[in-house]
């Protein structure tokens, strides 16, 4: 039968009976995350998690602010124009747009080459968070860490599309197209400018995963960040096409 034994600390300890010593008190806090038995996987899982919920609520949010645009627009072109009394028709006020195409197709394709150089980010995030911590172990080979530079070129060709862009802006001003020249040339700043906003809140966020101290120090916060950013930076790859779509039905 077990008999309580009482350690030189004061502590009450258990004997194991059957001539065993007496058991050691159980450890407390559990594992190596430390704070009730949360372990480093499950805090950066439980960060990622709410990470990746706040970006699916900002993506509903931007794709309903859209499709709000587009049905606004649908029907402001099958709605028709003035009404005019002597013919007793509605004559149609939408007007052509000329649209800078060469400099649309180039912003696209630096869009699209941003997005993969994102991708190589996150992908490289994701390589580095798990083999560099193996590098403190004697004779294994130090891993190149690449991701940070491949943000920082997304960067650079986010801020080239939005250049772009005002230079397509620019352009439809030297030929007096302005917003208010007709409903055509108003949703087309205002789709383009709508999506020019929400691009540079992209940007933001790929500036804090390539330079503030958080994802440079952190291996986890550098994949979060990254993660998070280019996906979003994808979203708004594919909102670019979607514009583009709504602008060839526009014309």
């Amino acid at each position: 039968m077990a008999k309580l034994y009482r350690s030189p600390t004061g502590d009450a300890l258990e004997n194991g009976g059957g001539g065993r010593g007496p058991f050691p008190p159980e450890p407390s806090g559990g594992g190596g995350g430390g704070g009730g038995g949360r372990g480093d996987g499950d805090y950066y899982r439980e960060r990622l998690r709410l990470y990746r919920l706040g970006l699916q609520l900002t993506i509903g949010g931007v794709l309903i602010l859209f499709i709000t645009f587009t049905t606004i627009f649908f029907a402001r072109k099958l709605a028709g124009g003035k009404y005019n009394p002597r013919t007793h028709v509605f004559e149609s006020d939408w007007e052509h747009v000329a649209l800078p195409l060469q400099l649309l197709l180039i912003n696209t394709a630096v869009l699209t080459l941003s997005s993969w150089t994102a991708e190589r980010a996150r992908r490289a995030a994701k390589r580095e968070a798990v083999l560099v911590p193996a590098t403190s172990i004697p004779g294994v080979q130090r891993v190149k860490e690449s991701s940070l530079k491949w943000v920082r070129a997304t960067v650079v060709l986010g801020i080239l599309f939005l250049a772009g862009q005002w230079l397509a802006w620019h352009e439809l001003y030297s030929q007096g197209t302005v917003v208010n020249s007709g409903p055509a040339a108003t949703f087309f700043f205002l789709f383009t400018g709508a999506h020019g906003l929400h691009l540079v809140g992209g940007l933001i966020a790929l500036c804090y995963a390539s330079f503030a101290s958080g994802p440079r120090r952190s291996l986890d916060t550098r994949r979060i960040t990254t993660d998070i950013g280019a996906t979003y930076w994808h979203f708004m790859g594919v909102m670019w096409i979607y514009v583009l779509v709504v602008m060839a039905i526009l014309h």
